[in-house]
């Protein structure tokens, strides 16, 4: 195997694809990327693989000679993140001709403009394959649609593995739209988004969990990869979807168990309604956070309707104590209401609108959070107990 590619090309590849190598492979050749070279068509793919979540990436190079070897991604990495930018030849060479690496095997020699570098490599055959899906059951969703929708919901998963299904975005695919819930127990972002791409011809509706680590990768992915209009087509079998578009894709493992009734969760009518500038909100949030993460993270919120305006507050024992107001439109009674800040700004910051709406009814049950235009999301947040 022989090719010529650009340092740029192979390094941003290569972080990408680095990203599903596991950090304690379970078997050595897990902690290899998978280099294959194609001489006809021009193109090397870089492929890594942890058993749960796969990345296949591919690009042009000047490929003299065709062929497949697994390289030590981290070192391969590190190696190519440092080259300096231009041309960088790769080639397979047997262990015997190396120069300075002794012993049986194989190795692969980086020769940029001004050096050479010897990693040594496993053969293709060692590496396992990516998952196929045999059926036909494979949908397309706009690039678009599917950031959106990501952008708007991986924030609220939880961390917690002992709650697994709650790890991941449970998607909705219905026949033009696409829904994408997230929750951590704490709180819950509902993003819908409309799927110009979707297959007219199926007529059930179809929902899946996705694990949060593989989507953040593919959010990564499309971000780099995929123009806003571009068709990502997405497979799903028992346990297991794949993402694919152009030469990328991703594949992982669905999660199992059975995701909770979120949309009973969001009430229906509301007692009061403010509409407000979600970056002023933001910024002043920001400011009293100083004094909030010295405490408990808790920021007091009183909706005063007479003066149409709200005051954030927080006062941290034995540090000191920070009050600002910023004007809203309000509807219904004054009422004092509190947040675990993080989870406030958390969900402000991935509404789409300069105006949103806040609804509530009580000091103690959900609140609403929805962009006034833009991206229809839905972003609900427990208030915490005030204590004096």
């Amino acid at each position: 195997m022989k090719l010529v590619c650009t340092q740029s090309d192979l390094s941003t590849n290569l972080s990408l694809t680095s990203r599903a190598v596991p950090s304690r492979p379970t078997h050595p050749v897990l902690a290899n990327v998978l280099l294959q070279a194609d001489a006809e068509t021009n193109q090397v793919s870089l492929t890594a693989f942890d058993l749960n979540l796969g990345i296949r990436t591919s690009f042009n190079a000047e490929v003299l000679q065709g062929g497949a070897i697994a390289i030590p991604a981290k070192l391969l990495n590190d190696i190519t993140a440092r080259l300096p930018e231009g041309e960088i030849t790769l080639e397979e060479e047997s262990a015997a001709k190396g120069d300075r690496i002794s012993g049986e095997g194989l190795i692969v020699s980086l020769t940029p403009k001004n050096g050479r570098y010897e990693v040594r490599a496993m053969g293709a055959e060692d590496f396992p394959e990516l998952p196929a899906i045999e059926n036909d059951s494979s949908i397309q969703i706009t690039a678009s649609s599917l950031i959106d929708g990501l952008k708007g919901s991986l924030f609220a998963t939880s961390s917690d593995e002992t709650k697994q299904v709650l790890t991941g975005v449970h998607l909705t695919v219905q026949q033009d739209s696409l829904e994408f819930a997230a929750t951590d127990g704490h709180r819950l972002a509902v993003v819908q988004t409309t799927n110009e791409s979707t297959d007219t011809s199926s007529e059930t509706s179809l929902e899946v969990t996705l694990p949060a680590r593989a989507l953040r990768e593919l959010e990564r992915m499309l971000a780099h990869s995929a123009s806003s209009d571009e068709a990502i087509v997405m497979s799903l079998d028992q346990g297991q979807v794949i993402f694919e578009w152009q030469n990328q894709r991703l594949t992982s493992r669905t999660l199992e168990g059975q995701y909770p009734s979120y949309r009973q969760l969001i009430p229906r009518q509301f007692e009061r309604e403010l509409t407000l500038d979600r970056k002023q909100f933001i910024s002043t949030l920001e400011r009293i956070a100083v004094l909030a993460d010295q405490k408990n993270n808790i920021v007091k919120v009183s909706i005063d309707s007479e003066a149409q305006e709200i005051t954030l507050s927080c006062e941290a024992q034995d540090v000191g104590s920070g009050r600002e107001s910023l004007p809203a439109q309000i509807l219904g009674e004054e009422i004092d209401i509190a947040f675990n800040i993080k989870y406030l700004m958390e969900g402000l910051k991935a509404l789409p609108s300069t105006e949103i709406q806040m609804q509530l009814n009580s000091n103690l049950t959900p609140v609403i959070f929805t962009p006034i235009s833009g991206v229809k999301m839905t972003y609900l947040a427990m208030p915490v107990q005030i204590r004096n």
